[in-house]
């Protein structure tokens, strides 16, 4: 079981990246999943989140330009980002809460590699 992210690359302040990250091989349930973000010299900080039944919230450092949302079925969440500015500029990581099989005492969270976005201004 792993995740991977997609999406990070060089965009110019004012513009839009989107990033994706998806759940692969065999998993009993998928709880939450997030977006953090980690910039040089700072603590990782949580960007957005979500529910498996749809609920979704981000932080208020990105609030009216960043938006979440997941596909359940496929395992699936993206981080729509727009109107970016030089202080976006991160490695942004997704992470999983998982159940990996029914007769698992706990779920466990599972993260992706990171992916580096960065904004010019």
């Amino acid at each position: 079981v792993q995740l991977q992210a997609y999406g990070g690359g060089l965009v110019q302040a004012g513009g839009f990246l989107t990033l994706c990250c998806v759940v692969s091989g065999n998993v009993f349930s998928v709880n939450f999943m997030a977006w953090y973000r980690q910039s040089p010299g700072k603590e990782r900080e949580l960007i957005a989140d979500t529910t498996s039944s749809g609920a979704a919230r981000v932080a208020d450092s990105v609030k009216g330009r960043f938006t979440v949302f997941r596909d359940n079925a496929k395992k699936m969440v993206w981080l729509q980002m727009n109107s970016l500015k030089p202080e976006d500029t991160a490695v942004y990581y997704c992470a999983a809460d998982l159940w990996v099989k029914s007769e698992d005492s706990a779920s466990v969270v599972y993260w992706g590699q990171g992916t580096l976005v960065t904004v010019s201004s």
